[in-house]
């Protein structure tokens, strides 16, 4: 009797263990990190560069992890551009994930409003304000890893070349810039490899490659690769010169920027600068400007001189920014 009791209870153990190893495989098939990498990269590649050849990819990306709401996104207009966009800044967010980020700053922004007993119009104003702070949350985070990706293009280049030069052919060249490169340029060059390695022509597997890292010196580089498969040539030599080319231009550029960064501190000064006196009379004493709110020849001079800060930052940004 006591024999079948311990063996019942090594049956009921193992038992156990069988049911949480059961559960645990079943989770990691469906929510595991190797499961997860392998959807971003396939996600990464659908973002292609011709519409026609990479439309059914297109559509076959998910914008939400539910169906129904899956199938709704699909039917705003330009809704893959924003999808692009969050791919673009290496985020690992869905557009479902975005749109209910901008809802919760709206209702957030629309909340801290009410609570401050601002008029209805301010109220709207600061909602559509607070919505959008995520999309320039991921437009200055786009910004920045293209940054990123064009300083480190120089050396990614140059792996290449000497790849070549150690007798790879370009795909493998392909493959040592994305095995063996940095972050995050080696991602986007990874991916190309797997493009071709999926069975993508070169020509389109380049092309994508632009699409999704919109930079000028990378489409120097495919362009120079696609002519010189089509006549010939000494590729490793070509992109050594494409290389200091990008070096060259990105020591120009950053001279630019010290020269101008004078007038950047001036732009900033002069655009901050009402807001701040604005703030520190209201401090002082909060009815001194109250006319430019009630009376209306008040709201006609906040209105122009509205505009005419706009117009003051649009010629002020355009003499600031110079393209190399």
């Amino acid at each position: 009797m006591d024999y079948l009791y311990y063996l019942f209870i090594a049956f009921a153990f193992l038992a156990v263990v069988l049911l949480l190893e059961g559960s645990y495989l079943t989770w990691h098939s469906k929510q595991g990190p190797e499961l997860k990498r392998i959807q971003k990269r396939l996600h990464q590649i659908s973002v292609g560069w011709s519409k026609e050849a990479n439309a059914t990819l297109l559509k076959q990306r998910l914008l939400s992890n539910s169906p129904p709401l899956h199938r709704l996104l699909l039917k705003i207009p330009r809704i893959h551009s924003l999808d692009k966009l969050l791919l673009q800044s290496g985020l690992p967010l869905m557009i479902s994930q975005f749109l209910s980020h901008s809802v919760m700053s709206s209702l957030g922004i629309l909340a801290i409003a009410a609570l401050l007993n601002w008029p209805f119009l301010v109220m709207l104003l600061c909602a559509t304000g607070g919505a959008l702070i995520p999309y320039f949350f991921i437009v200055r985070t786009k910004k920045k890893r293209l940054k990123i990706i064009e300083e480190q293009l120089p050396e990614t280049i140059d792996l290449m070349s000497r790849a070549l030069k150690a007798g790879h052919a370009f795909p493998g060249a392909l493959q040592m810039a994305g095995a063996e490169g940095v972050e995050p340029s080696a991602t986007e060059f990874r991916l190309a490899f797997d493009e071709v390695n999926f069975g993508v022509p070169l020509q389109n597997a380049l092309m994508n490659l632009a699409a999704r890292v919109p930079l000028t010196d990378l489409r120097y580089f495919v362009i120079a690769v696609l002519i010189q498969r089509e006549s010939g040539g000494n590729l490793a030599e070509l992109l050594d010169k494409i290389s200091e080319l990008i070096r060259a231009r990105l020591t120009l550029f950053g001279k630019i920027r010290v020269l101008s960064a004078e007038g950047r501190l001036s732009a900033w000064i002069l655009c901050s600068l009402p807001f701040a006196v604005a703030l520190l009379i209201n401090i002082a004493n909060p009815d001194f400007l109250t006319p430019l709110w009630t009376d209306p020849a008040g709201n006609k001079l906040v209105a122009t001189a509205g505009v005419m800060m706009l117009l003051g930052i649009y010629a002020m940004s355009r003499i600031i920014k110079i393209r190399v």
